[in-house]
């Protein structure tokens, strides 16, 4: 059995996480400045000397230092004397460093198809009627091989099968999609995608920590919350079932969780409780770190086994409110009054409640947190430099595939159904005035679908879609279709 993690100490009492329960997830939470960055740096120095990989967003920059030997702090030489920490020692962990655009990391992509609908209508930032379009051009483009553009021009068509789809709705897609591609959106979408395995790697018996760059990505929060989610959910699909283990697979922690769920659409809500629900027995545990537990749904929060509540600001009624609810989410000490301590708590101190070896959540104490062993703070651009380079993904996704190519070919094939048009074979029923037909005569069956209404569709695609996501979103659904990627 692998050996449990000392997390916290107190006078009285040693606080520690249990490997076998980390995959029951997990809350860290407090006001800005508590201390929860750093409580997040220890617990992923634990888990990667336990060889598991974790994953975590860096929105404020400085969690890069975890890759270098600590030392130099007279905080931190305080904390490890008053904790009598025997045989701490500082040092550096393996690290992969990711950032969307390409220029702190190595890249992040995804393609449009496995973004999917839910997430793509949450990036693009659209209401409740024009995600239900986005789901029904996505189900269409599924059913016929056709694209944004052309299920826009032609909606008409697919009313009677499919239900209204408003070309207004798809003009506010496209408009989406432009405002996403002026937040530097197109740089997500493309390949090579990331592949999740990456994310799950060791580096001599130490578990790689995994930073993405997110103080760009955050300026477009919920471009970030989605794209990890995205990830969050390319873990659940991809894994396969592992059942109780000694220690995870891998940590996955949620950084600003709270935008996750802000003006979140109940359907979305309902896909993170069901991947939460269910990625732990793919061995994944899941950490949200956040300001209150009131930014998590009940019905998540629920499923949250182990908690470090950091000091909370209690200035008005409606604080002390938050606060006395805060505490309500931890098992009852009866020697504390957890409400009143909420608002004591100094930097790096917390309440913690974690689960026992049968699961149930520990009686909640107060205590101090264990000092990280990695460097507080960021590290030195050539510091970065040197970790991209040996980096175990190195240059794996540095050199990006032509977005432009997809469009390219699609514009090819165009002009030659133009010129074929212009001879129609022997034999060949003359068009009718209407240029009317049913569905399946139009299109034909999705195995078979005649190659002049492909033609067609590639056409108006690449006469209406201009811009760099357009052209992603051509090839994304495309990677939908017989013979491309899914």
């Amino acid at each position: 059995m692998t050996e449990p993690m000392l997390i916290a100490r107190n006078a009285a009492t040693d606080l520690l996480l249990l490997p076998q329960m980390a995959n029951r997830h997990g809350l860290i939470t407090g006001a800005t400045g508590t201390g929860k960055t750093v409580t997040l740096q220890t617990l992923a120095e634990h888990f990667s000397s336990l060889g598991v990989p974790c994953f975590m967003s860096d929105v404020k920059g400085d969690l890069s230092g975890i890759s270098q030997p600590g030392g130099g702090n007279a905080k931190v030489t305080e904390r490890v004397e008053a904790l009598k920490l025997e045989g701490f020692a500082y040092q550096g962990y393996p690290v992969s460093l990711w950032d969307p655009f390409g220029v702190s990391g190595h890249p992040v992509r995804a393609t449009v198809s496995d973004m999917g609908p839910l997430l793509l209508g949450r990036m693009l930032d659209l209401n409740e009627t024009q995600s239900g379009v986005l789901n029904l051009v996505f189900k269409v483009a599924d059913d016929n091989g056709l694209l944004l553009a052309y299920v826009g021009e032609n909606a008409r068509q697919f009313t009677t099968d499919y239900g209204n789809v408003s070309p207004a709705s798809i003009g506010a897609i496209q408009r989406g999609l432009l405002t996403l591609e002026s937040q530097g959106g197109a740089q997500i979408f493309g390949e090579p995608m990331l592949n999740i395995a990456d994310l799950t790697q060791t580096d001599r018996g130490r578990g790689v920590i995994n930073i993405l760059s997110a103080d760009r990505l955050m300026q477009s929060p919920k471009m970030y919350a989605t794209l990890l989610l995205w990830l969050l959910a390319e873990l659940y699909e991809n894994l396969p079932e592992a059942g109780d283990l000694d220690k995870p697979k891998l940590v996955f922690f949620f950084d600003e969780a709270h935008l996750l769920f802000a003006d979140a659409p109940d359907a979305l809500v309902q896909k993170i409780e069901q991947v939460v629900r269910l990625i732990r027995s793919k061995g994944v545990g899941v950490y949200f770190v956040t300001q209150n537990p009131a930014d998590v749904p009940d019905k998540i929060l629920s499923q949250l086994g182990n908690r470090v509540q950091h000091a909370l600001r209690a200035f008005s009624a409606r604080d002390q409110k938050a606060v006395k609810a805060a505490a309500d989410t931890l098992r009852d000490n009866p020697n504390l009054n957890e409400a009143s301590a909420i608002t004591e708590l100094g930097v790096g101190e917390a309440l913690v409640s974690l689960l026992d070896e049968k699961g149930r959540p520990g009686v909640v104490e107060r205590a101090f947190i264990v000092p990280p062993q990695g460097q507080l703070g960021p590290i030195t651009a050539a510091q970065r430099q040197q970790l991209m380079q040996t980096s175990l993904v190195a240059g794996a996704y540095d050199k990006t595939v032509d977005r432009e190519s997809a469009h390219e070919i699609l514009k090819a094939r165009a002009e030659q159904a133009a010129d074929g048009a212009k001879k129609p074979p022997a034999g060949a029923a003359a068009p009718s005035a209407s240029g009317g037909g049913s569905m399946p005569d139009r299109f034909g069956e999705r195995s078979g679908r005649r190659e002049g209404a492909l033609e067609a569709m590639a056409k108006s695609a690449a006469r209406s879609i201009g811009s760099q996501i357009g052209r992603a979103l051509i090839r994304g659904i495309l990677g939908s279709l017989p013979g491309g990627r899914r």
